[in-house]
């Protein structure tokens, strides 16, 4: 009988703990990451371990661990055609050094999902919304989405606005410049949603760690310099 009540009270202050733990997040941020045929090999590389590399930047951690009032939570994803979605990183929350350790492990190993699909980005976005609503009770929900081209398969951006659950949802945007000469201007007009969102540029996937260590920087640290806002997005495809 004594056994058993010891379990069931470390069940009961574990259960506790969790849902506090929980319950003390203060961002849900899911990171998409562009693998269509625009994306070659080389480049796959410099995006997959300039991202472990940003989430492992001293600046970035401190941001995580003593940057606010609650914890991180962390859920990364390629995305390319229609049905072409990968999530690598399930949902982790950053409460330390060890869990951020874990998470940069996980990115920097990442094996490419799909290499010979179009840009579907529509897809995406509903894909990250998804993601979402199995993700802890945070504070703030942001989807991060990055890549180097415009939509050219399957439904758009503001149709996925539309039909996914989006409420109270921030997208953010990461342009890799290259062949594609409006992709900027798509992003912004069509992809950041929410107030405060925001863009940041990179001229190339040689750029892509710096410009991924600022923006999780300006996320995680809820940083409103220069912002947009971008109301919930009703019209278009």
């Amino acid at each position: 009988m004594v056994r058993w009540t010891a379990i069931l009270a470390a069940f009961f202050v574990a259960t506790f703990w969790a849902g506090l733990a929980q319950a003390n997040c203060r961002l849900a941020l899911v990171l998409a990451l562009d693998v269509s045929s625009s994306v070659d090999a080389n480049e796959y590389d410099l995006q997959r371990l300039g991202l472990a590399a940003a989430l492992n930047a001293p600046d970035v951690r401190h941001a995580i661990l003593q940057g606010g009032n609650g914890h991180v939570a962390l859920a990364v994803y390629e995305w390319s055609g229609f049905n072409q979605q990968k999530l690598h990183l399930d949902w982790s929350l950053l409460r330390n050094h060890a869990d951020i350790d874990q998470a940069v492990a996980i990115l920097a190993k990442m094996s490419r999902s799909h290499d010979n699909f179009p840009t579907s980005v529509g897809q995406a976005l509903g894909y990250g919304a998804l993601v979402l609503k199995r993700a802890p009770d945070c504070r703030r929900q942001v989807i991060d989405v990055s890549g180097d081209g415009v939509n050219n398969h399957g439904y758009g951006p503001l149709a996925a606005y539309r039909n996914f659950p989006f409420d109270g949802v921030v997208v953010n945007g990461l342009v890799l410049l290259g062949e594609s000469p409006n992709v900027a201007d798509f992003y912004r007009n069509r992809i950041l949603r929410g107030s405060g969102a925001f863009l940041i540029i990179a001229n190339g996937f040689e750029e892509f760690k710096t410009a991924m260590t600022r923006k999780l920087f300006r996320e995680i640290n809820e940083l409103a310099v220069g912002h947009l806002k971008h109301p919930n997005r009703t019209q278009g495809g």
